[in-house]
C-alpha cells in the first residue's frame, strides 16, 4: 500500500469506562466520538485493544480522506501500545497519525495544532512517543491549569466544571473541525484557522 492509499489514524486519548467519560482527561475521546458520528460510524472492538471506526471524512468526492478513528482501551498511560498496533495493522505512516488530547498549558477554550515535540508531562503522549517516535500530529485541547494548589492528576481526572460544560459542545465541535482541516488542508492552513 502506498502512502497515498494509507488511511489517516485519528486517536482520541482518554480513559475507558463510564466513570471517566466526562473528565477533562477524556477530551480526546469526546472529539473522537463526534468525528465518528459525523462519519455515521459506530465504534467496534479491535484486537489492538482499541475501539475503531473506519470511514471517510471531508467533503464527498476526491477531497474526502480515508480515516480510522480510534479510542485506545488501555488507560491513558499505556496508549502507545494500542496506537502502535493500529499503525501496523492499517499500515499508517507516522505523519498520518493525529493524537487529540487535553492540554494543561493551554487555556480552556483554546486549541493548538502541531507536529512533533515533547509530551509536556502528558502520559498518553509519553506512551505514544515511546512506542513510535514523536513525529505524529497533535490537536491540543486546552483545559487550563488547576486552581490553587490542586494536584494536576486530580484536576484532569475531574469532570469539566458546570461553567465549562456550557461551552464544551462548541469546543469539541471546533476541535473536530480542526482535525478535518488538518487532514484535508495540511498543518499550516489548519494552524492559521484554529490555533487560538
Amino acid at each position: 500500500m502506498s502512502d497515498v492509499d494509507s488511511p489517516w489514524l485519528i486517536v482520541g486519548l482518554g480513559n475507558p469506562g463510564p466513570e471517566y467519560a466526562a473528565n477533562r482527561h477524556n477530551a480526546g475521546f469526546m472529539v473522537a466520538d463526534l468525528l465518528a458520528g459525523r462519519m455515521g460510524g459506530r465504534f467496534k472492538a479491535h484486537r489492538a485493544r482499541a475501539q475503531v471506526v473506519e470511514g471517510r471524512l471531508g467533503a464527498p468526492g476526491p477531497g474526502s480522506r480515508r480515516v480510522v478513528i480510534a479510542k485506545p482501551l488501555s488507560y491513558m498511560n499505556l496508549s502507545g501500545g494500542p496506537v502502535a498496533a493500529l499503525r501496523d495493522f492499517y499500515k499508517v505512516p507516522v505523519d498520518r497519525i493525529v493524537a487529540v488530547h487535553d492540554e494543561l498549558d493551554i487555556d480552556f477554550g483554546s486549541l493548538r495544532l502541531k507536529q512533533g515535540g515533547g509530551d509536556n508531562g502528558h502520559n498518553g503522549l509519553k506512551s505514544m512517543t515511546k512506542s513510535m517516535g514523536a513525529e505524529y500530529f497533535r490537536v491540543r485541547f486546552g483545559v487550563g491549569r488547576p486552581p490553587g494548589r490542586m494536584d494536576v492528576a486530580a484536576f484532569v481526572l475531574k469532570d469539566f466544571s458546570s461553567v465549562e460544560r456550557k461551552e464544551l459542545d462548541y469546543l469539541v465541535d471546533r476541535a473536530a473541525d480542526a482535525v478535518e482541516s488538518l487532514i484535508e488542508n495540511g498543518l499550516s492552513r489548519a494552524q492559521s484557522a484554529y490555533n487560538s
